[in-house]
């Protein structure tokens, strides 16, 4: 059977995306930035133009890591990650439970003590690659606040489904989902 693909233009940046099944009647546009360097500047820059004025950007583990340092790179000079399990070098780690579309399992994001005093009393901006239902998004909050930090923006390369209706971010595509 011949794989299916939803092109679309992203910063200027021509991809075919793979139409993937989440369940039997709902399929979404699979988009991995990782190993795709043009498009991770694109995205940063036209991100950058429209991301309010922040001190440090935290992301998720993973596929939000490229874009997260190449935003860093071009503007604040810091970026922090919420990682996905404990490692041997956190102490004193902060967490919080979320379970996001493309996930099958509810997952744990940790901050190490060391990153929760950076993220401390700054202006932290939220990045993403792909907003869909915002547990992710609202599960980095909620590290904030235990943090003591303040986000100032979230922002995505795109905004799945219902979520492009959200006032409370902003993006630079829309991506369908696909009912059958």
């Amino acid at each position: 059977m011949p794989k299916e693909f939803y092109h679309m233009t992203i910063a200027g940046c021509e991809r075919d995306l793979p139409i993937c099944p989440i369940s039997d009647n709902l399929s979404i546009a699979g988009f991995v930035m990782l190993g795709d360097v043009e498009l991770t500047e694109a995205c940063a820059r036209e991100l950058l133009k429209i991301s309010p004025e922040h001190d440090i950007i935290l992301t998720a583990e993973t596929k939000g890591i490229p874009l997260a340092y190449e935003m860093a790179r071009q503007g604040c000079g810091r970026y922090v990650v919420a990682r996905k399990g404990m490692k041997a070098y956190m102490t004193n780690p902060v967490s919080v439970e979320v379970r996001s579309i493309t996930t099958f399992k509810v997952q744990t994001l940790i901050l190490s003590e060391e990153d929760a005093e950076l993220l401390k009393g700054k202006r932290v901006l939220i990045v993403d690659d792909v907003i869909s239902t915002g547990e992710s998004l609202k599960a980095l909050e909620i590290l904030l606040e235990k943090c003591g930090a303040d986000y100032v923006g979230k922002v995505a390369v795109l905004a799945e489904g219902d979520a492009a209706d959200r006032d409370d971010i902003a993006y630079l595509e829309k991506l369908p989902l696909f009912f059958k």
